[in-house]
């Protein structure tokens, strides 16, 4: 390989001053023409996550050294939801793709790195890292941390999502305090991002869609040795791609965009997708709009049975041929772009030339094109008088898809969840939790307790949720989150009373106030918005700049 030419030097960064820093940190004489490339490390104890990025991060740094270029390893933080689900905490994690975008992007064009390797776990790591990427336009390849392995409990497969409702079944009297604890002992059994196909996989399922990481990267277990292997090799590639100059925005382009959203819909994934593909594509200046899930949804079947609603784990769907034969598919479909490009060079085609056109025999995690587990996508887009800018619901294999009942309406997360736990919902019912939205919140809270608790109280069927807040990847059911407007901002769902008659038609796509205009119009008249519910911090500031979520919910 040709000597590379540091963006660095190319900056000014030749002068004595300059170098004398770059020594202290293991620059030789030979090395200051090379190029550097940031590792963006989102190593911590925090999450399971995360818990093994130092290992991979470091197979990188090793990597693009023998590659001819010199790495520089920097942090960046982490949130964990599960952890942080169901409390204040939990205003911070969507505001923590803000601070690891705004970190990344601080660190390489303060240094004038010439690449970028983010390494990344819990489920804001990958859009704060790709939304960085997109800013900056630097050649750039995403990591994945991997995902856990499911834990085990009279023979069912456990993930994060099972400790939930095992709460609400306990409070339900469903299973004994015994059974609770055994649950949360092996719900979790080591490193890894959560193993269904929630937020963290679906990020690194689309990732590998839009050809920002490596081929089978986004379901590879954590533990494994093909994950640190595959980061390696990922360290590598991002070098040639350095050398060539291919920039992440002819990568991430609206074919792209359009590939991840087809992936989306057939693996079944979260309703956090929209949210952050919105926000990424932002950052590309690539156009994007609700409308594009709905126009997909309609073109593209489930294919995937995964956890939530299904039955298997995100390991399974690496043995049956991971992300590349969910793709092959599509591509074999018409509704995959086979030209698009992908870090290695490569065309989406080309990288998936010797996958099979057809799922194995012997497995039934990837269901084929003419056998769907639903034959049409499962993230809807819904609008109507409650949701005049949109909103987003799973729909797939709802058993109730048309529910018209009374308002239960709760101005924060803590009190629906007590009312549920309570035994204060009955069937029929129709939960509103607003004042949770990006400004509201602030921070969007997900929504995982009280749908959890729904589910372990055997009420999923037979109680609907809406909400400006959103879910968690785990959450299903009749539940409909990213309402826009928010409340706080005058929204009508901030306009609701208690008994009010509300439709969710996820057939004509719907949520709808059973109250006439006159009556819309008084309410509005009369409403006033409350007081910022924090005036200093990270939080304010992020109430003070963040934009809906209908259009991601971004701060720049």
């Amino acid at each position: 390989m040709p000597e590379l030419r540091s963006r660095t030097i190319t900056q000014g960064v030749q002068r004595s001053p300059n170098r004398a820093m770059l020594r202290a940190v293991g620059f030789g004489d030979r090395d200051f023409n090379r190029p550097i490339v940031g590792v963006a490390n989102g190593y911590s104890t925090i999450t399971p996550c995360n818990l093994g990025l130092g290992m991979l991060s470091e197979r990188v740094q090793a990597a693009v050294r023998e590659s001819g270029a010199m790495p520089q390893v920097f942090g960046t933080i982490t949130v964990s939801d599960g952890i942080a689900m169901g409390t204040e905490g939990m205003k911070y994690s969507l505001v923590s793709r803000e601070v690891i975008a705004d970190s990344i992007e601080t660190a390489c064009n303060a240094q004038s790195m010439d690449g970028l390797v983010a390494v990344g776990g819990c489920d804001k790591n990958m859009p704060g890292a790709m939304i960085a990427i997109a800013r900056m336009n630097i050649p750039a390849i995403f990591v994945y941390g991997g995902t856990i392995k499911p834990g085990h409990y009279n023979g069912r497969d456990l993930t994060i999502v099972s400790a939930f409702e095992a709460v609400g079944e306990y409070s339900a009297g469903r299973i004994s305090e015994e059974e609770l604890m055994a649950v949360e002992r092996r719900a979790c059994p080591g490193a890894g991002s959560c193993g269904g196909m929630y937020t963290a996989n679906t990020m690194s399922s689309v990732f590998e869609a839009m050809g920002m990481s490596l081929m089978y990267s986004s379901t590879m277990a954590a533990e494994d040795a093909e994950k640190a292997d595959s980061a390696a090799e990922s360290g590598r590639v991002l070098v040639r791609a350095i050398e060539k100059q291919l920039l992440p925005r002819q990568i991430i382009t609206r074919k792209a965009f359009e590939n991840a959203i087809a992936v989306a819909m057939a693996i079944g994934g979260s309703t956090n997708v929209i949210l952050h593909l919105l926000a990424i594509a932002h950052a590309a200046e690539v156009p994007l709009a609700l409308d594009d899930f709905e126009t997909m949804r309609k073109r593209v079947p489930v294919l995937c049975d995964l956890k939530p609603s299904g039955r298997y784990v995100a390991t399974d769907l690496h043995r049956a041929g991971g992300i590349p034969q969910v793709m092959k598919i599509l591509l074999q479909h018409g509704v995959l772009h086979g030209d698009a490009l992908t870090i290695t060079g490569q065309t989406v085609a080309e990288v998936l030339k010797d996958v099979p056109s057809n799922p194995r025999s012997d497995q039934d995690v990837i269901h084929p094109w003419e056998n769907p587990v639903y034959p049409e996508g499962h993230l809807a887009i819904l609008r109507g008088n409650l949701a005049p800018d949109g909103c987003v619901a799973k729909i797939s294999g709802l058993k109730t898809p048309v529910m018209t009942g009374p308002a239960r309406v709760f101005e924060a997360e803590e009190a629906a969840l007590g009312a549920i736990l309570a035994d204060k919902i009955k069937p029929g019912d129709v939960i509103v939790i607003r004042y949770e939205g990006p400004k509201g919140g602030p921070g969007m809270r997900e929504m995982l307790s009280p749908t959890s608790a729904i589910i372990g109280k055997g009420l999923g069927a037979s109680v609907g949720l809406i909400t400006d807040g959103r879910f968690s990847g785990g959450t299903y059911g009749m539940v409909v989150g990213h309402v826009a407007p928010e409340a706080q901002v005058g929204g009508p769902i901030a306009l609701i009373k208690e008994g009010d008659s509300i439709t969710i038609d996820a057939t004509r796509l719907v949520l709808q106030l059973n109250i006439s205009d006159d009556e819309m119009r008084r309410r509005r008249e009369a409403w006033r918005a409350p007081q910022p519910r924090y005036t200093r911090g990270v939080l304010a500031k992020y109430a003070a700049q963040v934009t809906s979520a209908s259009v991601g919910a971004v701060t720049d």
